[in-house]
């Protein structure tokens, strides 16, 4: 069953199901800028819009448009800031 996941007071929503390469999730971040922890290695995919990234321990800021990917290490965070509502599709492990 999908689940739906709500982050910053509804700012981030996104979809958890599981993908032939196993848990993922699809949604959408709203304008603005957002910090996320996670536990498990991340591949973050840019669906539609643009971002940029701030991974742990960086100190500058990386653009991604639609159509290119980035990758989070297990037990880490990143920074991510949005123009405008921005798509992805993360998939986890």
């Amino acid at each position: 069953m999908f689940k739906v996941n709500s982050y910053f007071d509804g700012k981030v929503t996104s979809l958890g199901f599981k993908s032939a390469e196993g848990d993922a999730t699809s949604g959408v971040i709203a304008a603005g800028e957002y910090e996320f922890n996670t536990g498990r290695p991340e591949r973050m995919e840019i669906t539609s819009g643009a971002a940029d990234v701030q991974l742990k321990g960086e100190h500058f800021w990386t653009s991604f448009p639609a159509g290119t990917h980035f990758h989070v290490p297990e037990g880490s965070s990143f920074k991510i800031r949005v123009a405008a509502d921005t798509t992805y599709l993360c998939y986890f492990g």
